[in-house]
């Protein structure tokens, strides 16, 4: 190799075979996901509806915990990364996951609590690029305390997660069955 000529050398890992015959121009298009492009989706949970829980999901990478597909998602390989708006007095219901799930709060404040068996909740508040990290197995949930909109991030450690475990035995059949109606689970437990 001449001296000032870039190593060529192919990388260390392996590269996946969705990606083998793509182009460096065909990936640089394919992989970028535009804020302007999405549109917030007010109904992706089993509780959405609920007063108090209302919020709206932006898909960024894979389908996250709603197991809704978006045309303008990239697809996901071993996490989920979605962002939500989440109005004053709203939040979301105790849950858990298989996997860890992050939240970053991107704009404004949310409180994040953890869950005991006898419903007792602990939590802390966060500020804007504050991190809290939901250990899989763990009942968690979130409420914005704020006077406006907390818009958040949240990454699932799984790139096909199973459905949300709400805590409460309606909702998590309400979100059993919107996953089996998606094609995401063979059969309602």
């Amino acid at each position: 190799m001449a001296e000032g000529e870039p190593n060529m050398q192919r990388v260390r890992h392996e590269i996946p075979d969705a990606y083998r015959d793509m182009t460096i121009d065909q990936l640089a298009e394919r992989q970028v996901v535009r804020y302007g492009e999405l549109e917030p989706d007010w109904d992706a949970f089993a509780d959405s509806q609920i007063e108090g829980r209302r919020r709206a999901q932006y898909r960024l990478i894979g389908v996250g915990g709603s197991g809704k597909p978006d045309p303008h998602a990239l697809p996901a390989g071993g996490f989920t990364l979605s962002m939500l708006i989440v109005p004053p007095g709203q939040g979301g219901s105790a849950h858990t996951h298989e996997v860890e799930e992050a939240f970053v709060v991107l704009e404004g404040e949310l409180t994040v609590f953890f869950q005991d068996e006898t419903g007792r909740q602990a939590g802390n508040t966060l500020g804007q690029y504050e991190v809290a990290l939901c250990p899989a197995g763990i009942p968690h949930g979130f409420v914005n305390e704020g006077d406006k909109d907390a818009l958040i991030q949240i990454m699932i450690g799984s790139g096909e997660p199973g459905p949300i475990g709400f805590v409460d035995d309606d909702i998590y059949r309400e979100e059993v069955d919107r996953l089996t109606s998606r094609g995401r689970m063979a059969a309602a437990e």
